[in-house]
């Protein structure tokens, strides 16, 4: 009898020690350890056009890149994103019709070789700084066949270039054919367009299309000059990569100022994305903001000044080109650009889509696309109109304030995504409140 019971203490011993460690496994396994990861923070060589005096970069093309990476050192990225563009001797676009005079930091009127591809990847191990990649903004479905033959060879050399310095992606505009309809242009892009995707597969590369409308680019009455502009156009773009098997190389280079200036939030696109399965397409990031002037929303609407701008004189298109930068107001007479971190605090603006929310623009990245953070790309680009000063010194605080204020709110973004979607989840503990939704800005 003894015995028996003996046996029968044992054995519930050994149950309630079993049950023991496997409750201290099962809450081990509910710990997650708080893990927040930071993207990489850049700029676009863009922001300082003229670091380097032309007179000096065209003789010594390369030259230009070694002391942008040297400013990138000191303004505290992780990488550039470096400008490529025709020279100024070569392009189609005189400077004077430019609302951003474009620049060529990558200076490709010789063809990148691998003496060149030594030489800048020198100067990027001794200056710590990587590339993230390299974009050239330009039309490439232009209407006329030898304008658009220049920009096509003129990418070729692009992508050359971005092969040789190991970048995994280009980044630019995919145009517009003035003289067609919207529909045509879908006709456009397989012709035209497919082919220069081809050559990105043959490298290893992937073209991130960036979404401005770029409503300027014509003093016509077309807002949309660039077709990759919205949600719907890069899913119908993407169905015809697909057909052709470059569905993996078109990608969306991401800019929140072009969906405010169309009236859009970024977690609502960004869900539309998730909903609609193409979340995969957003590739990469510029932080540029924009603010909206409501008076002039209230004059003219969102379609911008379309009448009395000045690129017309007497009934027709002006000849003198600098007259042309007038199209542009059918964009700045609305907004203006932001430089992340130079606009105020507005959280009524944010609601009403007149302004980037920065901290959910970040959230919403996290929470909805499947990014992998640490390896994603969040390029500061500077448009910001009355901060346009080309000269160093001036610039750097400025540039450095804003680079600063880039990396403090995704670092801020993601470690709320980590504690509340990962930690906390872990241990099934709510996170409180409602937050920001989608569709109801």
């Amino acid at each position: 009898m003894v015995a028996a019971i003996l046996a029968e203490t044992t054995a519930h011993c050994k149950w309630i020690g079993y049950t023991s460690q496997l409750s201290e496994a099962l809450i081990s396994m509910a710990i997650r350890v708080f893990e927040p990861q930071y993207m990489k923070i850049g700029v676009l060589t863009a922001a300082l056009q003229e670091l380097t005096p032309r007179d000096v970069r065209d003789k010594d093309p390369d030259r230009a890149i070694e002391e942008w990476l040297d400013f990138a050192r000191e303004l505290d990225v992780d990488c550039i994103q470096l400008s490529a563009a025709l020279h100024p001797t070569e392009t189609d676009v005189p400077p004077e019709a430019m609302l951003d005079p474009v620049a060529n930091t990558l200076d490709l009127r010789q063809p990148f070789d691998k003496t060149r591809a030594r030489r800048v990847e020198a100067a990027m191990k001794a200056s710590g700084i990587c590339l993230s990649d390299i974009a050239y903004f330009d039309n490439m479905l232009h209407h006329d066949p030898d304008v658009r033959k220049k920009k096509m060879d003129f990418m070729l050399r692009v992508f050359d270039a971005a092969a040789m310095l190991g970048a995994s992606a280009v980044c630019g505009f995919v145009g517009r054919n003035q003289q067609h309809s919207m529909d045509q242009n879908l006709g456009d892009f397989e012709e035209h367009f497919i082919p220069l995707l081809k050559s990105a597969k043959e490298r290893g590369l992937s073209y991130r299309v960036e979404q401005c409308p770029m409503p300027g680019w014509t003093t016509g009455d077309n807002f949309h000059n660039n077709i990759g502009y919205t949600p719907g156009a890069w899913i119908a773009l993407h169905r015809i990569c697909e057909k052709h098997g470059v569905g993996d190389q078109f990608r969306i280079h991401y800019d929140p100022s072009h969906a405010i200036l169309m009236g859009q939030d970024t977690r609502s696109l960004f869900q539309y994305l998730k909903d609609s399965g193409y979340g995969f397409l957003i590739g990469g990031f510029h932080v540029k903001g924009q603010v909206i002037d409501a008076k002039s929303v209230s004059a003219w609407g969102y379609g911008g000044q379309t009448l009395e701008r000045g690129d017309w004189i007497d009934g027709k298109p002006s000849e003198n080109p600098a007259d042309h930068l007038n199209a542009w107001k059918k964009q700045v007479i609305l907004c203006e650009h932001e430089l992340p971190g130079t606009a105020r605090h507005d959280p009524l603006a944010y609601l009403q889509n007149r302004s980037v929310d920065w901290l959910d623009h970040q959230l919403a990245a996290r929470e909805l696309l499947p990014l992998d953070a640490a390896n994603t790309f969040l390029i500061v680009e500077h448009e910001y109109p009355r901060a346009r000063i080309q000269d160093r010194e001036r610039l750097k605080p400025i540039l450095k304030g804003s680079i600063a204020f880039t990396r403090r709110i995704d670092q801020a973004a993601a470690c709320m995504y980590a504690l509340q979607n990962e930690v906390l989840s872990a241990q099934e503990i709510p996170v409180q409140g409602v937050g920001r939704q989608a569709y109801r800005s």
